[in-house]
């Protein structure tokens, strides 16, 4: 018999935003693998530190901090092919996700190169998109209004032609676009309905009006979310 693999989303940060189902796993694990930059400690790992029980085997999946081509595939061979050791000698093995497994999740280049092979079950988690609508406290979208999600390394002028009849947009993966993104909404006249949000539920989190966002620079842990209306009450 070969264990499970589990692609469990662990929300955007706050370790309270774990489902009960992702506790359980989590907790009942013998193998817990995480995503981790090539030096330095898991992010993914830190918000479920305090609901780990000990001895488990953990395994690190160390990806490269660059900004060529994503994913590595190397890395994903690899972590894929050692994994799979695990499921062989018959070891469940939970991969922690940040946010959910499939909203621009790394687990779905595992979930790509095991599933024919293995069974392999995703576990939903509380995406940063509505996290940081929860932060910002306005909704995504109301009615009939179309959400347009970007992503900020996207080139210029795709953004503009996504956003220049957007009812509501998420603009994610700000990091070090943010300088192209706000030209982009002043070019368009849409900065007093765009909100920043950097961090969403973690201790060092920020929320504010674009327009009083003097820096030129965001984490990648940053969201613009754009709403034409203003508020998606609005008639």
């Amino acid at each position: 018999m070969t264990g499970k693999l589990y692609g469990v989303g662990i929300g955007p940060g706050d370790p309270e935003l774990l489902t009960l189902k992702a506790l359980r796993l989590i907790q009942g694990a013998p193998v817990l693998a995480y995503p981790a930059p090539d030096v330095g400690d898991s992010l993914a790992r830190s918000i479920v530190a305090e609901h780990l029980p000990g001895g488990q085997t953990e395994y690190p999946i160390r990806i490269p901090m660059v900004t060529e081509r994503f994913p590595a595939q190397d890395v994903y061979d690899k972590a894929s092919r050692d994994i799979a050791e695990f499921l062989d000698a018959g070891q469940d093995v939970v991969v922690l996700c940040e946010g959910d497994p499939f909203f621009y999740g790394s687990f779905m280049y595992l979930f790509g190169r095991m599933m024919e092979d293995y069974d392999v079950e995703v576990v939903p988690g509380v995406s940063s998109l509505m996290a940081c609508s929860a932060m910002v406290g306005a909704p995504l979208a109301a009615r009939n209004d179309v959400m347009t999600i970007i992503p900020g390394p996207v080139d210029e002028e795709i953004m503009k032609q996504r956003l220049r009849n957007v009812q509501a947009a998420a603009i994610i993966k700000v990091g070090r676009h943010f300088e192209k993104i706000r030209n982009i909404l002043e070019e368009l006249d849409l900065v007093d309905c765009a909100r920043y949000v950097e961090r969403a539920t973690m201790e060092n989190q920020k929320v504010m009006p674009l327009s009083e966002v003097g820096d030129a620079k965001a984490p990648y842990f940053s969201m613009i979310l754009v709403h034409k209306r203003g508020e998606a009450w609005t008639l």
